[in-house]
C-alpha cells in the first residue's frame, strides 16, 4: 500500500500517534502498533478520534523521518506562528 512517508498516523489513547508498522490490508483499527514515541497502543476507530491532539513525541519523530524541520526549530525559511 502506498504511503508518501515511512509512517502513518493512528488514533490511540486520546492522541494521534505515528507508526512505521506495516499497514494491514483493512486498516489499523483494533490492532496494536508500536509508535514513534516508543509506546505500544491499540488503534481506535471513531470519527472524533482524528480530532484528538497530536502526540508530541510522534510529531517530532514524524518530522525527523520526513526530513521536515518543525516550526520554531530555527530552520531557515520556516515561519514562526504566534
Amino acid at each position: 500500500m502506498f504511503r508518501p512517508h515511512p509512517f502513518s498516523w493512528v488514533p490511540a489513547e486520546g492522541q494521534r500517534h505515528a507508526t512505521t508498522d506495516a499497514k494491514p490490508r483493512y486498516g489499523y483499527h483494533g490492532t496494536r502498533v508500536r509508535t514513534l514515541c516508543s509506546r505500544s497502543v491499540f488503534v481506535e476507530d471513531s470519527d472524533i478520534a482524528w480530532l484528538w491532539p497530536t502526540c508530541p513525541g510522534c510529531n517530532e519523530g514524524a518530522h525527523d523521518l520526513a526530513d521536515v524541520p518543525m516550526i520554531g526549530s530555527g530552520a531557515p525559511g520556516l515561519l514562526e506562528l504566534e
